[in-house]
């Protein structure tokens, strides 16, 4: 699939289907109607169309932001069909952050909401799921691409500062859906996929858009933002097959799975559940299986590998591990200076594979620390066993160094996240009044918790199962925790929070 170099990802996932003659086949899920392949081509050609006059040329930028519906994916195609670069931005960033965004992309045009006022040549507003008006034919073939010509960019989904731009190109994303999607997971045309990131999140633009539909499937889209009320819901509209998940919503279902309405909480349709975007707790996955008997395996990707290259995989699940790496892919463990370290022992995580970005827009130092010729050297940091199972340790820039030794934040974490008062933790590190680093936590209670000293009742917690100096020194209780542009944990808000209260 990922071999030829002429290569448009919109034929690929799209228009191949229709000359297949799975035209009239579901294509996408909607709350009020169904879109079949034919009719989301139509709607990606007038797109495209109307870009085109619009003035954008192969391989120039356009801003797509809006929330999940038919327009994103029509959007998404109609902007691969003429060759010009998705930029995929969360629709609810603020003003400021979506000019940010138009004058990093040099846009221009941006794709939307009535209420986003980006500052670029050209807007294309979609109002209330309906698109705008789209006088021009529905006849567009795809425009010869190159495997290597750029086709979306990707944020980066660092915990701390400005995110990266990932350059990320049509092969990319053919071969991750070839090697992990169907030959690795098994995705296949009887699928309907259900996602709890939304489609600007590489892990859901695979997920639940470019993986069902380069088999046949179909992906069931809501604009909402996730609750695990909203979920529940969704999943009893579209009895989904496969549910693409993150840690934080696996927690939030569970707690909604053992409460008094429970009676919602129907899996049966799953053929299995995914996890990313954060680190899985073994303990979290315990209680998942415990509660709803489907099989959830956790994986790591990042925006500059485009999507999953190691992942616990159908028939080969280790708890607490994030899986083998992806058969097409290669892993190694290494240390700073590049050298590989021996298994059971923590390093740097390098990848390398047909699914390598181009590099950093217009930042060239990190290009060169993250990308090594073939590899990406990644600055996760884990360990892989015997077995090859590779299990996350944490970010490399996470770690924290207390009383002259090394702790990671992700196992203070998991045993937070053991204690029943608990749905979801996060640990950082902050200096105290002499400017030592000290261990701080933030705890999300679960909806039974009482507050009345769960602070020193959640620090004898890890006192018990942890060395001393792991334990954190104070415990901040949220309604929830701050998150970034991608749903993961803000640290860099949490040490801002924490710092002078040590």
């Amino acid at each position: 699939m990922a071999g030829a170099e002429e290569l448009n990802i919109a034929e690929l996932f799209l228009t191949r289907r229709l000359s297949e003659g799975r035209g009239e086949r579901v294509a996408l899920r909607l709350a009020d109607r169904h879109l079949t392949y034919a009719e989301l081509d139509g709607l990606a050609n007038r797109f495209g169309m109307l870009l085109r006059d619009l003035g954008v040329r192969q391989e120039e930028r356009v801003i797509l932001a809006l929330p999940d519906s038919a327009e994103y994916a029509a959007a998404l195609f109609g902007i691969l069909k003429i060759g010009a670069v998705a930029v995929m931005v969360n629709p609810g960033l603020p003003a400021d952050g979506l000019a940010a965004m138009v004058e990093l992309a040099r846009a221009r045009v941006a794709v939307v909401t009535p209420d986003a006022a980006p500052p670029v040549r050209h807007r294309v507003v979609v109002a209330d799921g309906d698109g705008p008006h789209l006088d021009c034919s529905e006849s567009l073939d795809p425009v010869q691409t190159h495997r290597d010509d750029p086709a979306i960019w990707l944020f980066s989904g660092g915990t701390t500062g400005r995110p990266k731009a990932a350059v990320q190109t049509h092969g990319s994303f053919a071969n991750t859906t070839e090697l992990y999607a169907q030959q690795a997971m098994g995705w296949s045309e009887d699928d309907i996929t259900l996602s709890v990131p939304k489609l600007y999140f590489g892990y859901a633009t695979g997920s639940n858009l470019f993986f069902p539909l380069s088999v046949g499937g179909s992906a069931a889209l809501f604009p909402e933002h996730p609750t695990a009320e909203i979920l529940f819901d969704q999943i009893a509209r579209h009895r989904p097959t496969i549910l693409i998940n993150t840690p934080k919503m696996v927690a939030a279902m569970i707690e909604l799975a053992r409460s008094a309405d429970s009676s919602r909480a129907d899996l049966s349709s799953l053929r299995f559940a995914t996890s990313a975007g954060e680190a899985l707790p073994p303990s979290l996955y315990a209680r998942w299986k415990e509660t709803f008997g489907v099989e959830l395996y956790d994986g790591l990707g990042t925006a500059e590998m485009w999507h999953v290259f190691v992942s616990n995989q159908p028939g080969a699940v280790r708890p607490g591990s994030l899986g083998r790496v992806v058969p097409g892919f290669e892993l190694a463990v290494r240390d700073a200076d590049g050298r590989d370290v021996p298994d059971g022992e923590v390093g740097r995580l390098w990848v390398r594979g047909d699914s390598l970005a181009l590099g950093y827009w217009q930042d060239t130092p990190k290009s060169r620390d993250a990308f090594r010729g073939e590899w990406y050297a990644s600055g996760d940091l884990v360990e892989r066993d015997a077995d090859g199972y590779v299990h996350y340790v944490g970010r490399g820039d996470d770690a924290l160094k207390v009383g002259g030794k090394w702790l990671l934040p992700a196992e203070v974490e998991d045993c937070l996240a053991t204690h029943e008062a608990v749905t979801e933790a996060a640990v950082v590190g902050v200096p105290d009044s002499t400017g030592l680093t000290r261990p701080v936590a933030f705890v999300v209670p679960a909806a039974s918790a009482k507050p009345d000293g769960l602070e020193g009742e959640l620090q004898q917690h890890c006192l018990t199962h942890l060395d001393a100096y792991k334990h954190p020194r104070k415990v901040f209780i949220l309604d929830d925790l701050p998150r970034t542009h991608l749903g993961k944990v803000d640290r860099g808000s949490l040490r801002r929070l924490a710092e002078g209260k040590v």
